[in-house]
């Protein structure tokens, strides 16, 4: 069986329980929960999705995370993610929801960001590579390498938003 997520509607309200497998198929949108992280320094975070995973196998990304279990909120799912992806527990801090339709199915992202001080142990069933880029080096592959579609539109709705700065 696939992992439970709530069906929500276009403006984030719960319709139902469904299995997640099931609302992609349906194209349902649900919940992803997202951390864009960044260092001390300031820099980001883009990670290369192991070649195993069922969605954006290989894909670069900016956004860590995954679908929100049921009755959880953005922020728990958000700090869970990191946990079993990166292997750190640091706070993060809810920046914006968007429905992005942009992908394999539509999904409202609730996008938040953490700052990263302890060090990394991705897990590497998620994680194939990893680094610590700068706005601008970011912004000059965001558009060359192979992203995950809604992790490129998040971080244009994140650098517009003032937070890259």
């Amino acid at each position: 069986m696939s992992e439970l997520v709530e069906h929500v509607d276009e403006y984030d309200r719960v319709v139902g329980v469904v299995e997640r497998d099931e609302a992609v198929r349906q194209c349902w949108p649900h919940r992803i929960a997202t951390t864009i992280c960044r260092d001390r320094a300031g820099r980001f975070l883009v990670l290369r999705r192991s070649e195993t995973l069922s969605r954006f196998p290989g894909y670069y990304d900016v956004m860590v995370g995954g679908a929100a279990e049921v009755g959880e909120s953005y922020e728990e799912a958000a700090a869970r993610e990191l946990s079993e992806e990166l292997g750190v527990r640091v706070p993060v801090r809810f920046m914006f929801k968007f429905l992005c339709r942009k992908g394999i199915s539509p999904v409202w992202f609730g996008v938040h960001e953490a700052v990263v001080t302890e060090p990394l142990v991705p897990d590497p069933g998620e994680i194939a590579w990893r680094d610590w880029l700068t706005e601008a080096e970011l912004c000059e592959v965001v558009d060359q390498w192979l992203f995950v579609p809604g992790g490129r539109e998040a971080l244009r709705r994140y650098l517009a938003s003032g937070s890259g700065s």
